[in-house]
């Protein structure tokens, strides 16, 4: 396989391009004359993307063409649905966030330009999230008629709070990068056109772990961080003695009292 080659052999809409570099995926939302905007095909291609991702990938990384992550819900695709209707599209978005959240990989959103309803819910669903400058956030819902309907009431208030979140969609506040890195939106800072360069370098990082230990991120921390302490210790301990009891992990600290190992460094 070369450095750089398409994914194709996952089927995907025109509005996404994928490809591949060693141990790493790169997902990209390809409408920036929509800026970015997240129609049902676009939805249902990154439910595929993150269902059938090869086994040999680690991590991906979820950037975007153009200087916009995503405007949103494709406002054009809005009709008339009956109730039932409307839980079953909202709930179409949840499955396919939670290929993302839930996954068999981490993932790294690159962020820019407006991150605003659909695009911060997406965005809100990977793991690491880096802003370039340009970035700024919004839930324009409220000002529109509607509501979240993405995932935003579940992951946003865990990043910044209900009061926070209450408030973006009540008057319209916009927190633009600083802001958004300050309030927890983003972990990383990047200048603009830097941002795809830093989630790489994350992505590989983050391959080059003991799958088991990503697996813990991914799938436990998010239980103990929500369960009754008593029972977050309990898991705590569980999955801490399946990691250290898996080969790799023993080869691992092996390779740290024998001074094999990588040093901890800042970057």
């Amino acid at each position: 396989m070369t450095s750089t080659e398409k994914l194709q052999q996952i089927a995907l809409p025109g509005s996404l391009q994928a490809e591949r570099q060693g141990d790493i995926a790169i997902l990209r939302l390809a409408r920036p004359e929509k800026r970015n905007a997240l129609n049902d095909e676009t939805i249902q291609g990154i439910d595929a993307f993150f269902s059938t991702l090869p086994t040999g990938v680690k991590a991906v990384v979820l950037a975007a063409e153009g200087d916009t992550f995503s405007a949103g819900l494709d406002l054009s695709e809005l009709s008339e649905r009956t109730t039932i209707e409307g839980v079953g599209h909202s709930m179409m978005w949840h499955r396919a966030f939670q290929r993302i959240e839930f996954g068999r990989v981490p993932v790294v959103a690159v962020l820019k330009g407006p991150v605003v309803g659909g695009g911060l819910e997406l965005a809100c669903a990977a793991h690491i999230r880096i802003a370039e400058r340009t970035t700024y956030y919004a839930l324009p819902e409220g000002q529109r008629g509607l509501f979240v309907g993405g995932g935003a009431s579940v992951r946003v208030p865990r990043l910044i709070g209900v009061a926070r979140m209450a408030d973006m969609m009540l008057t319209g506040r916009v927190y633009d990068a600083e802001a958004g890195q300050a309030i927890g939106l983003s972990q990383y800072l990047t200048e603009p056109g830097e941002g795809l360069a830093k989630g790489i370098e994350l992505a590989h990082r983050i391959a080059s772990n003991a799958p088991i230990t990503n697996f813990a991120v991914m799938h436990v921390l998010p239980h103990i961080a929500e369960a009754d302490p008593s029972q977050g210790f309990m898991m705590e301990a569980l999955m801490a003695a399946v990691a250290q009891g898996s080969e790799e992990a023993k080869d691992r600290l092996k390779a740290f009292l024998e001074k094999r190992a990588k040093k901890v460094t800042e970057f």
